[in-house]
């Protein structure tokens, strides 16, 4: 059954969604999927990661968000997550965090993966420690993902995220300056993501989890 997505001004009010329902929304966006529970977070990511991991050329990477505090840390989940080359705790640079998203690591032909799913759990523990790399990280996947759609001349690899947390997670998603809403401009008049992809703002639909 089709979901039918509200405007954003209501969507974290009103909209409740099962876990099976997400897989085509990933079809065009990424999601936020807000609860208050962090038990009910987890659930939720973990009945998401069930369905999508049942799909075929198909990579799904849990990020436990319990286990990310700075950027040293979601490397080192996001290494777990992306096994290969070493990964160093930096977002540019060849064996950093944007390079690693961009690379196709998968346990069989890399050249059969069609899309990757990054499922990230209480990521609004990462919000309230530091907010700036929480943008930037958003960010970056966000950013990824639209390159590979809109501007890279590799056979497709669609990136999606889901990201689930409470209310942190749920002010930065009503923050019209947040990476869930906008680009990341960096000092930039017109922001490296916008120019790279030619997309406005990056693609997000909200979500509340059941209790």
């Amino acid at each position: 059954m089709p979901i039918s997505v509200l405007p954003f001004s209501r969507c974290i009010q009103e909209i409740s969604v099962m876990p099976r329902q997400i897989g085509e929304v990933l079809d065009e966006s990424h999601v936020v999927a807000l609860s208050p529970d962090s038990l009910a977070g987890g659930r939720f990511i973990a009945g998401v990661g069930e369905y999508l991991e049942k799909l075929a050329d198909t990579q799904v990477c849990v990020l436990h968000g319990d286990r990310v505090t700075d950027l040293n840390s979601f490397c080192e989940e996001l290494g777990r997550a992306l096994p290969g080359r070493a990964l160093e705790p930096r977002l540019d640079g060849p064996s950093g965090v944007l390079e690693t998203l961009r690379r196709r690591h998968a346990d069989a032909d890399p050249a059969s993966l069609k899309r990757r799913y990054y499922l990230w759990s209480d990521a609004d523990i990462l919000l309230r420690r530091d907010k700036v790399l929480f943008g930037r990280l958003v960010d970056a996947i966000a950013g990824v993902a639209a390159e590979a759609e809109y501007a890279s001349e590799d056979v497709l690899l669609l990136h999606r995220a889901v990201f689930a947390g409470g209310a942190a997670l749920a002010a930065y998603a009503d923050d019209e300056r947040g990476q869930f809403r906008a680009w990341l401009r960096e000092g930039a008049e017109v922001p490296f993501w916008q120019v790279v992809s030619g997309i406005e703002a990056p693609r997000f639909c909200f979500f509340r989890v059941p209790d």
